[in-house]
């Protein structure tokens, strides 16, 4: 059931994500071009998922343990460190490069478009790359 739920949700994810348009990379950097040819629709988006997101967490967090899981996965850390900023920097500067994320990535595989095979690729060595680096782990909070 659990990956029958997970099938599910990747669905209405993608469908969300080609319905909205923002499988096409040149709309996403139009949203970054605002001394150009800015279209906000993917502001419009990013909304309507944190509303969706608001409601879904309210909801969620009435339940004493999520449906498909022993317990809920939560972060514990609220460190916002060298690593946190840099790979967010490096998330930013990607996206607005390629015009793609790696979750509007997947769906925009049924494009057949090389350009996202590419970009999935280069997160793909990212990742292994990654793991060559020294782990540091941040530091308990006192």
């Amino acid at each position: 059931m659990k990956l029958i739920f997970a099938l599910f949700t990747g669905l209405v994810f993608g469908t969300g994500i080609a319905l909205s348009g923002m499988m096409d990379p040149a709309k996403v950097l139009n949203f970054f071009d605002v001394a150009g040819t800015w279209d906000p629709s993917l502001a419009f988006v990013m909304g309507g998922a944190l509303i969706v997101t608001f409601i879904g967490y309210r909801l969620a967090w009435r339940r004493a343990a999520p449906l498909f899981g022993g317990r809920f996965q939560i972060p514990t850390s609220t460190v916002i460190d060298r690593r946190l900023v840099g790979g967010s920097a490096l998330f930013g500067i990607g996206w607005g490069i390629a015009g793609f994320c790696p979750g509007a990535a997947i769906p925009a595989l049924g494009t057949g478009r090389w350009e996202v095979v590419l970009f999935l690729l280069a997160v793909i060595v990212g990742f292994f790359l990654r793991r060559l680096l020294p782990s540091v782990q941040p530091k308990a909070a006192t």
